[in-house]
């Protein structure tokens, strides 16, 4: 199967989006109260998907947290959080958060190929980009779109729809390293575009249904998409993968940072992992 074409501008526009903005585990208090603050921003705030005074300081959370691999973008030179993405983990007899959503629009016989097979399986959900981060001058609000309170040179302001890309990416990532290579998520119908002009497919799963809009359910396969991928898109995968590598286990603990030897694959500065 060839690979996705991508755009002949993609591998300078990754080397843009990591001179302004720095991705990374939330692993600290500090960095998960910056997440769960993006969620409330985006979900309660703007779009009015979940109650605000259900949630305390500011703070979106829900049970699946504490199950969850959690990743944050944060612009360099505002120190503003940009975006964030969580990548749930569930055990054998554990349920998904899709799946109590989704009930009878997912495939049955797709998924049913995944039974007993939980401990291969994680779901990439609650990915949000704040609106300042997320609409270039012109352009409509969706919540994964390409900002007008702050000023943004447009060099800088064209990497913005490269946020939930990257995020995905960091999710994939995690999913690799932790062991969990099957991999769904509920979707709008825009963000599989998005990602397929980047070079990431993704695989409808089921039919539309109504959560707090029209969501489809999607899935993807971690070694397979990594293989399809254009060379620019796997370049920063592996990126992302190696840097995450220091810090998250196969069990999805973080781990003391370790030496590693230097690889052309790794640019100073473009990831974070403290």
């Amino acid at each position: 199967m060839p690979k996705p074409a991508i755009n002949p501008e993609m591998s300078s526009l990754f080397m843009d989006f990591a001179q302004y903005f720095e991705l990374s585990l939330a692993v600290t208090p500090e960095q998960k109260a910056l997440v769960y603050s993006v969620r409330y921003s985006v979900y309660c705030e703007e779009f009015g998907y979940e109650d605000p005074d259900a949630f305390h300081n500011n703070c979106e959370t829900d049970d699946f947290d504490d199950q969850s691999i959690h990743c944050l973008v944060m612009h360099k030179s505002s120190g503003l959080p940009a975006g964030c993405v969580r990548l749930v983990t569930v055990g054998e007899g554990d349920g998904m958060p899709m799946e109590s959503h989704c009930k009878g629009s997912l495939d049955e016989a797709f998924f049913n190929n995944f039974e007993n097979k939980r401990a291969t399986m994680a779901e990439i959900s609650r990915l949000a980009v704040e609106g300042n981060f997320r609409r270039r001058r012109g352009e409509s609000a969706t919540r994964f779109g390409n900002t007008s309170s702050l000023h943004f040179a447009a060099r800088e302001e064209r990497t913005f729809s490269l946020i939930a890309v990257s995020l995905f990416l960091a999710a994939a990532a995690c999913a690799d390293l932790v062991r969990r290579r099957d991999c769904f998520a509920i979707m709008e119908p825009f963000l599989p575009e998005i990602l397929r002009r980047t070079g990431i497919v993704v695989k409808r799963v089921g039919g539309d249904f109504d959560y707090k809009g029209v969501r489809a359910p999607y899935y993807l396969n971690i070694d397979e998409a990594v293989r399809a991928a254009p060379d620019e898109l796997r370049l920063c995968y592996e990126v992302v993968r190696s840097q995450f590598a220091e810090v998250l286990a196969p069990d999805g603990e973080r781990k003391a940072s370790r030496g590693q030897e230097s690889s052309p694959l790794l640019q100073p500065g473009m990831i974070s992992v403290a």
